[in-house]
């Protein structure tokens, strides 16, 4: 190859390197930076994307305790919409909705959007994920919004492991303390016989001498 063809082969090379790279970092909802993994769930319904879904459980598949549905919602509409309710079509989890902040809705903004999953952000909680859910499975999921409706898809249902650790559910279950409570029973039985026993001598002689105290 002569020298000019091959400078015009690296030429080349690197104008399809900087095209790739623009367009993957102003690719507005499909950035980089937001991290969009092809395994992942994700629909779009009118004005509402939705992206990133899954179904966290606990990191042991022994432990009982809640899973979470994490998603990311992008509102491309110019109205707020709110997030009522997730359901898990044809199970029977909860989903328990909580803002980041406070109490109340959880709210996608327009032209904005919101993260369910990890630390600082929205969330979406199945009390009894140990129950509803089951790793490997893919669980399919109806998010329902104020405006857009039904959305459904279907996400994978993964332990809070590797990648997923910061997303799974806040907090482990405490263990049960049930065998710890048991001893109640030798307390009892020891303060019984002083019970019965010394006080009753303690107050006969008292009386005894109150009585020979007092006038005739």
């Amino acid at each position: 190859m002569s020298r000019s063809l091959r400078h015009g082969a690296l030429a080349a090379t690197a104008i399809a390197f900087s095209i790739t790279a623009l367009t993957a970092c102003g690719a507005g909802n499909n950035a980089q930076t937001l991290e969009v993994r092809p395994d992942n769930a994700s629909t779009r319904s009118g004005d509402i994307k939705i992206q990133n879904a899954n179904v966290i459980t606990q990191p042991e598949r022994e432990a009982k305790g809640p899973a979470v549905v994490t998603a990311t919602l992008f509102n491309n509409g110019s109205q707020a919409e709110t997030l009522e309710s997730i359901t898990l079509k044809g199970g029977s989890g909860t989903v328990q909705l909580h803002p980041a902040e406070g109490s109340g809705p959880v709210v996608v903004p327009a032209g904005g959007r919101v993260i369910l999953g990890g630390q600082g952000n929205a969330s979406a909680v199945i009390e009894n994920g140990d129950e509803a859910t089951e790793n490997g499975n893919v669980q399919p999921l109806v998010f329902k919004l104020s405006r857009s409706g039904d959305i459904s898809l279907a996400a994978s249902v993964v332990p809070a492991k590797h990648y997923f650790k910061g997303f799974g559910p806040s907090a482990l279950p405490e263990p049960s303390k049930t065998p710890d409570a048991s001893p109640s029973g030798s307390p009892t039985g020891s303060a019984s016989p002083d019970a019965s026993g010394s006080p009753s001598g303690e107050a006969s002689a008292s009386s005894s001498a109150s009585e020979s105290g007092q006038p005739g």
